[in-house]
């Protein structure tokens, strides 16, 4: 069983930016595809990033991609999201997951392990 913790979300002004960590215990994350995802108030939770295992793939939302960058750390066992550029729009709980099953990467359905989220506030 993995625990996912994630941290570094605040409150920020429109241009900010901010630095997402999802720590994983329990179990490494070596070798496993992971993902941000992230519900804004009244939204269905959406997709923002995908890593690849091996860290050599990733892929985003066409809404951040450009401003947002995702990378993974194999020693610390933590993953990131680098999110420039910030627009009231981000604002949202931000989660992260392990990616268990071969679906799209942009679909929920394929990740299991979630964290508890980070909240992301951008104001403008």
């Amino acid at each position: 069983q993995v625990q996912l913790v994630e941290s570094g979300g605040g409150l920020v002004q429109a241009g900010d930016s901010l630095r997402l960590s999802c720590a994983a215990s329990g179990r490494t994350l070596r070798g496993y595809p992971m993902g941000w995802f992230r519900r804004a108030p009244g939204k269905e939770r959406e997709f923002v990033a995908h890593i690849s295992g091996s860290g050599t793939t990733t892929y985003y939302a066409d809404s951040v991609n450009g401003r947002f960058t995702i990378s993974r750390d194999v020693a610390k066992n933590t993953v990131y999201l680098g999110m420039n550029s910030l627009k009231p729009e981000d604002t949202a709980v931000y989660y992260c997951a392990v990616q268990a099953r071969i679906m799209a990467y942009n679909n929920p359905l394929a990740y299991d392990y979630w964290g508890q989220g980070t909240q992301v506030t951008v104001s403008s």
